[in-house]
């Protein structure tokens, strides 16, 4: 993902230059979706032709750059979504850009880190790299830390690098001499880097604070002054973990998992996303980082509790007979009998009378009267509508029969699929326990008691893939055998050959005449 923020100058023309989120596939197009429209801006096609791992824009243009397993870097003119320049970035996947301060160069990485200038579409210069693909890149300063050499732009300065699979963050300088390309210093932490964030330092003096997530849930906080090569990995000044307070007869307090943070805009304060990754939990914080170690108490169980009993409190059982009533308005394919108003009786109209009292709900409802008894289907069955209204009553109720009636025919409404784990006859429904998983995944993986509650169904699945194996053996067995008796009955049915010799020669003058009448037959025949 990759963000446009509007210039200066663009500030005044809010309706053609918004902000736009660039946004790569997995099948090689790119999605350009307004933020303050909220919807799908367009669509770049025809520059990969496999995933896109990274998009970057252009600070000072329209441009956007993109990368992808298909070894090519592609530059997008994003005002007629077409190709403007292609070219090949790496021998194998390119997984990540980086553009510099000044607009004129493009650090590209797979495994190996190269610089390009981005008017020749030429490597300027060329870095060692990881051994491993390359995950985060960004620029570390704007300015070169010697200041009495003239800059051109690019050398001096420093940028970062963090690869997959990989403890150590590397930097590097870019130098004036192209023989150098191995890193100048390195930043140890505790496990593979997941995100990283830092302050870009402005001036000599300014230290780069870096932020790093590790796989493991600890972020670790650097504070360190560029200027030249250090030989020792450096280790972190602060590390800072999340974890439950322990109560509610638990205590053992428990880890929580750091998932990004990010500096603020004073760059003393962070924003932390801790938690669950599909209910996150984000919270600004100003930390002492002159502490070594520091663990945040946080109690993310109240946070995340989900709130639906209020909705589901006070429920009756509804009463299910021939002479039920359902009232289903806005569902498509719902259509009802309503009887007209008696003759003799004038219409009301819609403006009450100086005096006179509104009518209550109960009137209202009388006053539609609707009959389902005149809507049937042709095979007697009430209509697919009237199936889930039953399924949401049951599911509310806890009514067994009313389940019985109408799981089969409908699919619940996300709030209540949890509530169907519970119903004891749905593991034996396990076409319609497939279309529940599927339509309600994301929500069902957020409930932190849906393992204990599936178990009956883990037990199913675990004793048939158990005796897979020994069946797959059976039938590589009977295979076999059926192959052995088919065979043997085909040679069976073939028929004997006759072994009778044809002509049978005698020991002395008969077979040596025999044997000349065959050499002159022989001469004969040529």
């Amino acid at each position: 993902l990759s963000q446009r923020k509007k210039r200066k100058s663009e500030v005044g023309e809010v309706d053609k230059q918004l902000d736009i989120l660039a946004i790569g596939t997995a099948v090689g197009s790119i999605l350009l979706y307004s933020t303050v429209k909220g919807e799908l801006q367009s669509k770049l096609d025809g520059g990969h032709d496999s995933r896109v791992n990274c998009v970057r824009w252009h600070q000072d243009s329209c441009c956007l750059y993109s990368c992808s397993d298909d070894k090519h870097i592609v530059e997008w003119n994003t005002q007629t979504c077409k190709v403007k320049c292609k070219w090949k970035g790496d021998n194998s996947s390119v997984t990540c850009l980086c553009i510099s301060p000044d607009g004129k160069m493009l650090l590209s990485a797979g495994r190996t880190i190269k610089l390009w200038d981005l008017e020749t579409k030429e490597v300027y210069r060329h870095f060692t790299g990881h051994a491993t693909s390359v995950s985060s890149l960004m620029f570390t300063t704007v300015k070169p830390m010697n200041e009495s050499k003239p800059f051109d732009g690019i050398t001096g300065l420093y940028f970062l690098s963090g690869a997959i699979h990989d403890r150590l963050l590397s930097v590097w300088q870019i130098r004036s001499d192209r023989k150098e390309k191995n890193a100048v210093m390195s930043f140890t932490v505790t496990d593979e880097p997941t995100f990283v964030d830092l302050t870009v330092s402005e001036v000599k003096e300014e230290p780069v604070k870096l932020a790093v997530v590790c796989r493991d849930g600890q972020l670790h906080l650097f504070e360190h002054i560029l200027n030249g090569y250090c030989k020792k990995p450096l280790t972190s000044n602060c590390t800072i973990q999340i974890a439950t307070p322990g109560n509610d007869g638990d205590s053992t307090p428990k880890p929580v998992p750091i998932l990004a943070a990010a500096f603020c805009t004073d760059k003393q304060s962070l924003l932390l996303v801790y938690g669950n990754t599909l209910q996150p939990i984000i919270e600004k914080v100003t930390l002492n980082t002159s502490e070594s170690h520091i663990c945040l108490v946080r109690d993310i169980q109240k946070v995340l509790s989900l709130k639906t009993d209020a909705a589901l409190t006070k429920v009756k059982t509804p009463v299910v007979n021939s002479d039920t009533k359902v009232l289903v308005p806005g569902i498509p394919g719902h259509s009802t009998a309503v009887k007209t108003p008696a003759s003799g009786k004038e219409k009301k109209k819609n403006k009450r009378k100086p005096g006179e009292t509104e009518e209550s709900i109960e009137e209202r409802l009388g006053a539609l009267d609707i009959d389902v008894s005149k809507v049937k289907t042709p095979g007697g069955l009430p209509q697919t509508d009237s199936f889930a209204v039953l399924l949401v009553q049951g599911l509310e109720s806890n009514d067994a029969e009313i389940l019985n009636v109408s799981i089969a025919s409908s699919v619940c409404p996300v709030s209540l699929a949890y509530n169907l784990f519970l119903y004891s006859s749905a593991s034996v429904m396990v076409r319609w326990l497939k279309s529940v998983f599927t339509v309600h995944a994301s929500y069902l993986s957020t409930l932190p008691d849906l393992i204990p509650q599936l178990g009956m169904l883990y037990q199913l699945m675990e004793s048939r893939v158990k005796t897979l194996q020994k069946l797959c053996r059976l039938h590589g067995r009977l295979f076999i055998l059926v192959t052995q008796v088919a065979a043997s009955q085909t040679v069976q049915d073939v028929p004997e050959v006759n072994q009778t010799a044809k002509l049978v020669y005698e020991d002395g003058k008969c077979c040596v005449l025999s044997v000349a009448q065959l050499l002159n037959s022989h001469d004969s025949l040529h």
